[in-house]
């Protein structure tokens, strides 16, 4: 993890606030399948970790094992076979994917191993990565952990089977979605003809269902041609072309 990471620190900070102090939720609320599970954690932010730690063994975790690094993370999984590894996504030596590439190595040696990565920011194309393992996966957001009450639900949750995805996360999935959505340069009504000429009316015909002139039609057909890049063509109708876009993103 970056040292600039604020988040983590905030992070960091609310776990050790927490230290020793009985939470409003105690250990019942953990999940019954995650209660008692072998957890390595792997941070080389000390503070963070060291928080986790004594987070996770007040409420009914087993930590077995700290990493700095993903070779000391591997070392450590192989020995001790956990149940849970928690693992940042970015660590040293270059603070890029070190995590995430030591989380498949365990998903291939020890695929009982639920695996939940943590991210100080969302990283759409690391965590469907992992994601794609499928079930006893999640990815959560450190700024994630400062509500204990959710995390320990969640790593309950993950260890006793679930995949858990945080809501920011699904959030840029949409918007990511969204931008490659073809038809999403054409405006509210385009979109209105378009569907129409899909349907297979013509200009006259679009014009008496949205009450406008057949010229305002023919305006907006040019426009959807022009925004979906459909450039005359001998051999290809662009109308055509048009409509096939259209079916396609539907």
């Amino acid at each position: 993890m970056a040292a600039d990471d604020s988040g983590c620190c905030a992070a960091a900070a609310a776990l050790a606030d927490n230290r020793g102090v009985p939470t409003p939720f105690g250990t019942a609320d953990v999940a019954p399948l995650g209660r008692h599970a072998r957890v390595v954690l792997a941070d080389d932010d000390v503070l963070l970790r060291e928080g986790l730690a004594s987070l996770l063994d007040r409420s009914g975790f087993e930590v077995v094992g700290q990493a700095g690094n993903s070779t000391e993370l591997l070392a450590l999984a192989r020995s001790a076979r956990p149940e849970l590894a928690i693992i940042d996504i970015r660590m040293p030596p270059e603070h890029a994917t070190e995590g995430l590439q030591a989380a498949r190595v365990i998903r291939e040696e020890l695929p009982g191993t639920a695996i939940i990565v943590l991210s100080a920011h969302v990283e759409v194309e690391e965590a469907m990565d992992l994601l794609a393992g499928g079930e006893r996966t999640g990815y959560l957001l450190k700024s994630r952990i400062t509500d204990v009450a959710e995390f320990l639900e969640t790593v309950g949750r993950i260890t006793a089977g679930a995949s858990v995805v945080d809501p920011s996360l699904v959030q840029e999935l949409v918007k990511a979605r969204r931008r490659r959505d073809p038809l999403d340069v054409l405006s509210p009504r385009e979109r209105e003809v378009l569907a129409l000429m899909a349907e297979g009316a013509s200009n006259a015909g679009i014009a008496h269902r949205i009450f406008v002139t057949e010229g305002t039609v023919e305006k907006h057909v040019r426009s959807i041609l022009t925004k979906l890049d459909l450039p005359e063509s001998e051999t290809q109708h662009r109308r055509v072309l048009a409509v096939l876009r259209f079916l396609e993103a539907r």
